[in-house]
């Protein structure tokens, strides 16, 4: 979510888990370029260009339209139709998701994206009228297999190429966190949000770090640089943190109302994993590698924040959205268990997908147990770790239940982009 909703996935470093996108610092002018002059008589010669042979992310691949082990071939989402062990089924969940991607689609934003896009086959037109069929044979479907079979009949299969060129894609999972914040400052509520300044994109590059515009500990108040910008107030600072690392939150105020928050813009710094800082440092095993490992840490030794949450440069600016959803990288509200976040500059962005890996569900008894699924989706989402055709990250929704299965979502699958043949 633009991100929107930044990840959790990848966002603190998880490799076996899974919502996710400096101020006046001032450089000294650099002096001019000096630009070669050329004698009259001698025209500039332009620079060869490189023979550089780009690989699409995106590869047909033949799948065929029978399949004797149903409930083991591609297209299989039973979640659909009766969920899984007591969840309820979600058919409502996909088909608004579907619309959504739609409305997306009618934009002059899409028109433009899909007038560049790599591969040539893959156009706006075709994306909407897939989604459309798409939409019937769900309405019309009554059971897992046959939609199965006709997905398998009526449309083609893209497959990301990953990210070892043979299919390999990395998933993690992102969820909408709740907290408890307040609009105004007190002993209790301290460690704030800020808004986007308005003049971000002519600050002077470098842009300042994190430790510049909130210090070590949080709290640099009316010595930061964004004084006067904040707009809501946590009690826990790694509560405040998270919420730079998801994009967006749900709120209850410590006046009883509740709000939401959404990712306005960020400065200009690459992600860096906190989860790996940790381990790199000694400070956690591969084991605790996770977030809710992560967070014990953290809770047993909050003064090591001051070391380590400043180590993501980047610093992020966010919107009150007065309780609206989360929204993707698209413009669109994304779905519990049926968006994605992809690299958008390679990812057709709305198109319907098909996700294959395991996931973490509730058993009904307080635990979680991992099965491999297929899941109809819609890529409808970005962040700053998504990176490459072989990172997927999947929304687990909102709230703790979804973020305990964030946090305990990882490993690898295969992606699929689904076309009308």
């Amino acid at each position: 979510m633009r991100k929107t909703l930044a990840l959790l996935s990848l966002s603190l470093g998880i490799t076996l888990i899974a919502p996710v996108l400096s101020v006046i610092a001032q450089v000294p002018d650099l002096p001019p370029i000096p630009v070669p002059v050329h004698p009259p008589d001698v025209p500039p010669q332009p620079e060869p260009t490189p023979n550089v042979e780009v690989t699409p992310p995106l590869r047909l691949v033949r799948v065929e339209s029978s399949c004797p082990q149903l409930s083991r071939c591609l297209g299989w989402d039973e979640q659909l139709f009766w969920g899984h062990k007591g969840s309820p089924a979600d058919r409502k969940a996909l088909l608004a998701s579907i619309d959504n991607s739609l409305r997306y689609l009618e934009t002059p934003t899409a028109a433009r994206v899909y007038s560049n896009y790599p591969i040539r086959e893959i156009t706006l037109d075709r994306v909407r009228r897939s989604l459309v069929r798409f939409r019937q044979l769900v309405v019309r479907s009554r059971t897992p297999a046959q939609l199965q079979a006709a997905v398998r009949r009526e449309f083609a299969f893209y497959q990301s190429i990953g990210n070892d060129g043979r299919g390999t894609v990395k998933y993690t999972a992102y969820y909408e966190p709740v907290y408890r914040a307040s609009r105004v400052r007190t002993a209790e509520y301290k460690y704030p949000l800020y808004s986007l300044p308005p003049d971000l994109e002519q600050w002077a590059k470098p842009h300042p770090t994190r430790l510049q515009l909130e210090g070590a500990d949080g709290l640099l108040g009316d010595r930061s640089p964004l004084r006067g910008r904040e707009i809501f107030w946590f009690r826990n600072r790694f509560d405040a943190y998270m919420i730079h690392i998801q994009g967006s939150a749900q709120l209850r105020l410590a006046d009883g109302s509740k709000t939401s928050v959404g990712y306005a813009g960020a400065t200009d710094y690459p992600w860096t994993s906190i989860g790996r800082e940790l381990l790199k440092d000694g400070k956690v095993s591969q084991t605790d590698l996770t977030m809710p490992g992560i967070i014990r840490f953290f809770n047993r030794n909050p003064q090591e924040m001051d070391n380590y949450l400043p180590r993501w440069e980047r610093f992020i600016f966010f919107r009150d959205k007065i309780g609206e959803p989360a929204r993707g990288s698209i413009g669109v509200p994304v779905t519990a268990e049926r968006s994605i976040a992809t690299d958008k500059s390679l990812m057709p962005p709305g198109a319907l997908a098909l996700v294959n890996t395991r996931l973490p569900y509730p058993t009904g008894r307080g635990q979680l147990e991992y099965r491999q699924v297929n899941r109809f989706v819609l890529d409808q989402d970005t962040g700053s770790a998504i990176r490459g055709p072989g990172r997927v990250d999947y929304f687990k929704g909102t709230g703790d239940s979804a973020g305990d299965r964030a946090g305990v979502t990882g490993g690898n699958g295969t992606l699929f982009y689904l076309l009308l043949k």
